[in-house]
């Protein structure tokens, strides 16, 4: 028998609650919140699920209900109730370190569940080896913090003082971590409540009508709109972690091949490398990889037609019937054993959508974004003026690949609407001087399209300290595409142009900096897409004008000749184009060069890679 037809408001009505109801939840955390990690930089997600476990909501990803309805069988489930965890490998794959903390609620109508509210977050600390709970030397996730599987936080409404007692003691930073806590709930709870309203007006049937409708909405829409510009065929990709915090830099390979055929896509992991002994390890693996699938599915939306089309398109559960995802056996990047840590595991997750961009990139000729890192944590941690331990950290972004229709963005971040830290919050709350905050000048890769630029952040520490850093791509370098030039690699610098100058590896726990230490930070700059030399040259000008290009750049990236000048500095005047010269240098360019690669990795990774990946940097954009 058919189901019943929706009714087109009803459903327009039930889409628009759920959208609100998540940003209420959000707007709710943020405002309540008590660490900087989840109030200010807004390194936190809610979702939206129905009583079958499936995101109704598509604005960003979120953690996994499965773990809790393995743990918990909904019909022992009580008005009340509120869940708990962060366990790693017990999350189905939706928990990726243990500073991601898991707040569920269940929504109930007519005495039985209907819905979860969820939310997650990184926090500022939850025990472990290091401030943070972000160990980079780690060999084990013991050494990672507190580890909580699927736990109830109030049983009906009750407290379990005794579990939050527990989770409070191991936290470097207890009043924050409470105050988080109670904040998610809160959130939680009112979400609930609102979804309980909507099931209260329209009845529970309708409404669970219009969740089947929706995410059958999204399958279709990508299956029509963006699956069907991928040629049937087989290709192949692959990228790196450069470093995983224990053994020397290397080459930690993670290997997709892209299968598209009857209108989905078959994503096979073969080929990646055995787990790390560093954290840099994630398990993906858990629940046919619902939560990778998911992840994933945002690199298609590059397809659609425009990029108006493209903002428009959610990624809720209605994706995962498309994707099917084969893993590697245990004992991979992507399929660690316990206790394998896994606590820089955004160098694994964070490449594979570069990956998966690479390899439609050689489907569809090159119309995709080059790639982008735009995610890493650096800080500082040790006690101010007054003997108190602080630790401050933040998450800065980076600037994203050049696009076929459009330069690449400017220190974006990959979790929507988080932020760096304000400078007037860091200043009052830590003993820390942000003497500069900028874009980092020639950081995004040359190109028709330039590459994002990344930032250039200097801060002077007040008192004696420490500082942090969880990042990769400080050797290796976002790739540039179909021609562009690959963007400048994440650097950090202690004391620069000092006596005591020295530069810091991507991943550090606790670097000594003596009161008065300049310390710089200068985030990864994205992929240039095509031809640098075919960039026009008023745009060049304008870059130089505005401080994103040095006049040297674009006379030796881009070939463009300016008057007056290339001290390397930006310009006070506008500099106008010497016409004649800039073509000559072009063509002069152009001849000495040879032609552009589909892909360019930059000198990190040639400095890296042995004779057994030189192939893989010249596959043909066919899949060869």
């Amino acid at each position: 028998m058919s189901p019943e037809p929706v009714d087109p408001i009803l459903l327009g009505v039930v889409e628009g609650t759920l959208a609100s109801v998540e940003a209420e939840v959000e707007a709710a955390i943020e405002r309540t919140s008590r660490s900087p990690m989840i109030r200010e930089a807004r390194d936190f997600r809610a979702g939206i699920h129905d009583r079958r476990c499936r995101k109704l909501t598509g604005r960003s990803y979120s953690a996994l209900v499965q773990p809790i309805v393995r743990d918990f069988p909904v019909d022992t489930m009580r008005p009340g109730d509120v869940y708990f965890h962060n366990d790693v490998y017990a999350s189905e794959g939706g928990i990726g370190h243990l500073p991601d903390l898991c707040v569920t609620v269940p929504v109930f109508h007519g005495g039985e569940v209907v819905a979860f509210v969820q939310a997650f977050g990184h926090h500022d600390d939850i025990g472990g080896a290091v401030p943070g709970s972000m160990p980079s030397h780690a060999t084990s996730a013991y050494q990672e913090g507190l580890i909580v599987p699927p736990v109830k936080l109030y049983d009906a409404g009750r407290p379990n003082a005794d579990v939050i007692k527990i989770l409070v003691r191991n936290s470097r930073l207890p009043d924050s971590l409470r105050g988080d806590l109670d904040s998610e709930v809160a959130a939680c709870r009112m979400g609930a409540e609102r979804l309980g309203d909507l099931f209260q007006r329209y009845g529970r049937a309708p409404v669970e009508g219009c969740f089947d409708a929706l995410l059958d909405k999204t399958t279709e829409t990508f299956r029509r709109e963006l699956l069907t510009k991928i040629p049937d065929g087989t290709y192949v990709w692959e990228d790196y972690a450069e470093h995983d915090g224990v053994d020397p830099p290397r080459l930690h390979r993670q290997r997709m091949t892209v299968t598209k055929r009857d209108d989905r896509l078959i994503i096979d992991f073969t080929g990646t490398s055995p787990q790390a002994k560093g954290p840099i390890n994630h398990a993906g693996d858990y629940a046919d990889g619902v939560f990778l699938k998911k992840w994933l599915a945002p690199i298609l939306r590059n397809l659609a037609d425009t990029p108006e089309r493209m903002a428009e398109l959610d990624v809720n559960e209605g994706v995962v019937p498309l994707i099917e995802l084969r893993f590697p056996p245990p004992g991979t990047l992507l399929t660690p054993v316990f206790p394998a840590p896994t606590n820089a595991r955004t160098f694994v997750i964070l490449r594979l959508l570069g990956i998966l961009a690479g390899a439609l990139a050689k489907a569809v000729g090159g119309r995709l974004p080059a790639d982008q890192e735009t995610i890493r944590y650096t800080g500082f941690h040790g006690l101010d003026a007054e003997g108190r331990f602080y630790l401050m950290r933040e998450v800065l972004g980076g600037g994203s690949g050049g696009r076929p229709w459009a330069d690449g963005s400017d220190t974006i971040h990959i979790v929507p609407d988080s932020k760096n830290l304000p400078v007037e919050f860091t200043e009052t709350r830590f003993p820390l001087r942000v003497e500069r905050l900028a874009l980092a000048p020639d950081s995004g890769g040359p190109g028709l399209r330039r590459g994002g630029l990344g930032y250039l952040k200097e801060v002077r520490v007040l008192t004696d300290g420490a500082f942090l850093c969880v990042a990769d791509r400080s050797i290796l370098s976002c790739w540039g595409l179909k021609g562009g030039r690959a963007g400048a690699p994440f650097r950090v610098t202690v004391d620069p142009g000092g006596p005591n100058e020295r530069a810091l590896p991507g991943l550090v726990d606790d670097e000594p900096v003596p009161a008065g230490t300049l310390v710089r930070i200068e985030t990864t700059g994205g992929g240039g897409w095509g031809d640098p030399l075919e960039r026009e040259p008023e745009l060049v000008t304008l870059d130089v004008l505005q401080g994103k290009v040095t006049a040297r750049a674009a006379r030796e990236e881009y070939g463009v000749v300016l008057v007056p000048g290339e001290d390397g500095e930006p310009l006070d005047d506008e500099p106008l184009i010497d016409r004649v010269a800039t073509r000559a240098l072009r063509d002069e360019l152009r001849a000495t060069r040879g032609p552009r690669p589909f892909f360019d990795r930059g000198p990190g990774y040639r400095r890296l890679a042995g004779r057994d990946h030189a192939e893989v940097d010249t596959l043909e954009p066919d899949g060869r």
